[in-house]
């Protein structure tokens, strides 16, 4: 069965570094795109970044671009988030998805349970 399983979420200062794990089973991991989504109370859910099948290509949300990146190593079957120089509305629960078309767009159908990130001194 298809499975996704994020960890490395925690609570950590402003300015700190997180870096998040998404590790996959269930499926052949470099023919999808992986994105990965985040929501915090009261928000709508915003796409932080997603990651082409092969790792070639990557987008980024504005608010994010510049310090997360994101990467993929398709032997481990598992997805990375590194995030740099955090901020307190970086808190939020992250969640990693299986995207169901090219160029990392529609509605994924396949999501990890989530890992809470929290930002704060």
């Amino acid at each position: 069965q298809v499975q996704l399983v994020e960890s490395g979420g925690g609570l950590v200062q402003p300015g700190g570094s997180l870096r998040l794990s998404c590790a996959a089973s269930g499926f052949t991991l470099d023919y999808y795109d992986i994105g990965w989504f985040r929501q915090a109370p009261g928000k709508e859910r915003e796409k932080v970044s997603c990651v082409s099948s092969s790792g070639s290509s990557t987008v980024y949300a504005d608010s994010v671009k510049g310090r997360f990146t994101i990467s993929r190593d398709n032997a481990k079957n598992t997805v990375y988030l590194q995030m740099n120089s955090l901020k307190p509305e970086d808190t939020a629960v992250y969640y990693c998805a299986r995207q169901t078309h090219s160029y990392c767009s529609g509605s994924p159908v396949y999501w990890g349970q989530g890992t809470q990130v929290t930002v704060s001194s």
